[in-house]
């Protein structure tokens, strides 16, 4: 991928509006049917724990890269421009169960360190799981956030070391 160049994660600017405002593929092989598959998500943080610079995601149990997720070590974060909205959008409604959902939003793939990247982005995070835990019912302190799982399907949290940076 020699259009990108390799960053320090310190040099990533405004997390918030990248993730939240800009949104975030979550990427990851699908070795069953052949493909690579993302998801759309705006849940996220990036930041420093356990002297590690860190993205975490929040996968809900239904959706279909959660089952990938969970077979890998190493997934990607790809943030795309704003000109690829509705390839996001996209890739937030459909299920890559049912199709592949990549090349039906128009984009491309490849390998970065053996995980599989978004070419389009214009900031890439190849990163190692560390941690995962499920949201729990109980330990809302706010139960007002509740509201958010209507149908009780809780996010795990997956908390993955970057281990490389790239931009455009």
């Amino acid at each position: 991928m020699e259009d990108f160049k390799e960053i320090s994660p310190y040099e990533i600017a405004n997390a918030m509006k990248l993730i939240g405002k800009n949104w975030m593929l979550i990427t990851a092989n699908d070795e069953e049917n052949g493909r690579v598959n993302a998801m759309t998500a705006s849940w996220g943080t990036l930041g420093v724990l356990w002297n590690k610079c860190v993205c975490t995601a929040f996968i809900r149990p239904q959706r279909h890269t959660y089952s990938l997720v969970e077979k890998e070590d190493r997934i990607s974060f790809a943030f795309l421009d704003e000109e690829y909205r509705s390839a996001l959008t996209l890739c937030g409604r459909e299920s890559g169960r049912d199709c592949d959902k990549l090349a039906k939003a128009g984009l491309s793939t490849a390998d970065v360190d053996g995980v599989p990247c978004i070419k389009e982005a214009q900031l890439l995070l190849v990163c190692r799981k560390l941690y995962a835990q499920d949201i729990e019912k109980d330990r809302f302190i706010d139960k007002a956030l509740l509201s958010n799982y209507a149908a009780e399907d809780y996010h795990r949290m997956y908390i993955c070391e970057i281990e490389k940076a790239y931009v455009k």
